[in-house]
């Protein structure tokens, strides 16, 4: 079994953070901490112009937050430093000098939601769906909330995590505004997105250092909003509710 990982590589001016884990792309504590400071580093430093953020494996993009690691959240304080993790991720994104493109080749639930609108443009397959499932499992988006709002309206975030079981369509996260371009094929995806990082990374890096700045206008408050966020998911955690539902889904 493939351990998991989080990479950087670097080729023409186009920093490629990839991360993976077997259990279709979770994100444990560890793997979370590694990706928030890999973001940082590639914002650090000045051979990179433009990033790209893509998963390992061909299916699922991201599966959101580690099962295994909630069950074993004992108390508040536990709970609040893991889903601080994607706050974490999610501000050192949002904070990040280099503009992000995220590339998503399947199926996409919950923290891995929050990781593609916390990008600034990101592109899809056809195979790309959405879901918030984390009021189906006793607590909610709360974390995400303000990444997936700010990209796709209060309303339409209202709506996926109410239906809380439902995948919605790439097309239909499109045309929310999720995602910029969706492809049907992962080969066609990876041609789009490898032209798009070329040409930006030919652009003037201080303007696009100041352009993320007007993306990123009004969210000077997420260091704090996002932790208090994390708190209210950490305490809702040690429910019975979600740890019963936790246990029945859980996979090694």
């Amino acid at each position: 079994m493939i351990q998991p990982y989080v990479n950087l590589t670097i080729e023409d001016k186009v920093g490629v953070i990839e991360f993976f884990h077997p259990n279709r792309n979770s994100m444990p504590s560890d793997v979370l901490h590694k990706l928030e400071q890999t973001i940082i580093d590639a914002g650090n430093n000045e051979v990179i112009k433009v990033l790209i953020l893509k998963s390992g494996g061909n299916r699922t993009f991201c599966a959101g937050a580690s099962f295994n690691e909630l069950i074993a959240i004992e108390n508040a304080e536990t709970g609040k430093q893991f889903f601080s993790g994607f706050a974490n991720v999610i501000n050192a994104m949002r904070n990040c000098p280099k503009l992000i493109i995220g590339r998503v080749q399947g199926k996409t639930v919950g923290g891995g939601v929050g990781l593609a609108a916390a990008t600034d443009y990101c592109l899809a397959t056809q195979y790309a769906s959405v879901k918030l499932s984390e009021l189906s499992i006793g607590i909610g988006p709360f974390v995400i909330e303000p990444a997936v709002s700010r990209k796709i309206g209060k309303t339409a975030m209202s709506q996926m995590t109410i239906s809380a079981e439902t995948f919605y369509s790439a097309n239909w996260a499109k045309e929310k505004g999720l995602f910029a371009e969706v492809f049907e094929t992962t080969e066609e995806l990876d041609d789009a997105v490898n032209a798009l990082a070329k040409n930006l990374s030919s652009y003037n890096p201080e303007a696009l250092k100041e352009m993320k700045k007007v993306f990123w206008e009004g969210t000077d408050n997420w260091d704090v909003l996002l932790k208090e966020r994390a708190a209210i998911s950490g305490k809702l955690v040690l429910s019975e509710f979600t740890k019963k539902t936790l246990k029945r889904f859980r996979k090694d």
